[in-house]
């Protein structure tokens, strides 16, 4: 069976990038089509994989700033040539699943979410593009167009697999296309609880991370705990471009630390020795939240998104409504305390087993099940 995987673009490495890596272990002699690559990220995730780039990737500036390019890549896209291939698996959360495939390919696409910016988080897009009225017109114009061609190609995937309930809803929504969740993998070997009860107030801490964009809602929790001050300590770990306005806004509190990338081992022994890992924003499915879970540390969330799939309340976390420093600080606050009097005692051993069941070895098995049922009913 020849086997081709699609993929936005290897820009970054987050989530998305780590479900692909699964899928180029699965099927290690299918190529890999995308967009464009960062050179730094497949050296360092595909170096022994075979990468085939669209015409993006030779464009002046088509790397560093290939949103510059939004409007051709449908186009660049759709000529990818996938003569031949049995089984096409697109990984997306915008133009990868708008692949064309012969009447025979079996094409399932695992979503990461209906493409943000034309559905779900349209207008919060163009609210927080720094153009004028008369600029954002003509791009509300242009992405109604985008928004006609991603529907058309939702049409174009035989099976949608959703990556959490939330998902589904959405494609479900915007798509109207059928899904099964099958929840994305998260490395839960690789974290491991921790005794902190011996902790002193001076190396308690609270823990956020994340790669650092504006949607993400860091600052939300920075302005928080510059509030909150000493006795409340802050650790983040991550970097990207909100970095510079976060420290800013964290100004001289001395309760707030910002760490920068961090090795696998540094971040798995933070989470375990972290009173809590807070998780501010509205995540597709929200892997940092699961990583925290599996080395059994609660989590206080955003109750939106995929938290509330994987975060059950006043077992493995706590929710906050309202996306406010003030409601952070308010629940931070209830936090402490009821650990402070022992009112609420956290398991977490309790809280790492219900973490287990994102295991990639389980991905694995759901996903090799699902494809070979599909095409078991192709036949």
């Amino acid at each position: 069976m020849r086997v081709a995987l699609i993929h936005d673009h290897l820009a970054q490495d987050g989530g998305a990038e780590k479900v692909l890596r699964v899928f180029a272990d699965m099927y290690p002699e299918a190529p890999i089509y995308t967009l464009l690559f960062e050179k730094e990220n497949v050296h360092k995730n595909f170096h022994d994989r075979h990468i085939e780039t669209s015409i993006i990737q030779k464009l002046p500036g088509g790397v560093k700033h290939y949103k510059w390019y939004l409007f051709f890549m449908p186009m660049a896209v759709e000529f990818f040539d996938l003569r031949g291939y049995d089984l096409v698996i697109s990984d997306a959360s915008a133009f990868a699943k708008g692949v064309i495939t012969s009447p025979d390919t079996l094409h399932i696409c695992y979503c990461h979410t209906p493409t943000r910016y034309l559905w779900s988080d349209a207008h919060q897009y163009l609210n927080e593009l720094k153009y004028n009225k008369f600029f954002k017109k003509i791009i509300s114009l242009t992405l109604g167009r985008l928004r006609l061609w991603d529907f058309a190609a939702a049409a174009r995937v035989d099976h949608f697999i959703a990556n959490s309930k939330t998902v589904q809803r959405r494609i479900t929504k915007y798509y109207r296309r059928e899904s099964q969740v099958i929840y994305p993998p998260v490395e839960t070997d690789r974290f491991k609880l921790a005794d902190i009860s011996g902790q002193s107030t001076a190396e308690r801490y609270f823990l956020i991370g994340c790669r650092l964009a504006p949607y993400k809602r860091v600052d939300i929790v920075v302005s928080a705990f510059k509030a909150l001050g000493v006795g409340y300590n802050l650790k983040i770990f991550g970097d990207g471009v909100d970095l510079a306005r976060l420290k800013k806004l964290a100004g001289d509190a001395v309760n707030i630390e910002f760490l920068g990338r961090v090795s696998n081992t540094q971040k798995a022994e933070l989470y375990s020795h972290c009173l809590a890992f807070i998780n501010p924003q509205e995540e597709d499915f929200g892997i940092t939240v699961v990583e925290a879970l599996a080395s059994g540390r609660p989590v206080i969330a955003y109750r939106a998104g995929g938290a509330t799939e994987t975060v059950l309340e006043n077992e493995s976390g706590v929710f906050f409504d309202e996306q406010t420093p003030q409601a952070i600080m308010t629940t931070v606050r209830r936090f402490m305390s009821d650990v402070d009097t022992g009112a609420k005692v956290w398991n977490g051993e309790r809280i790492r087993e219900g973490a287990l069941k994102y295991s990639v070895e389980k991905f694995r098995q759901q996903i090799a099940d699902f494809i070979a049922e599909k095409k078991s009913q192709s036949i």
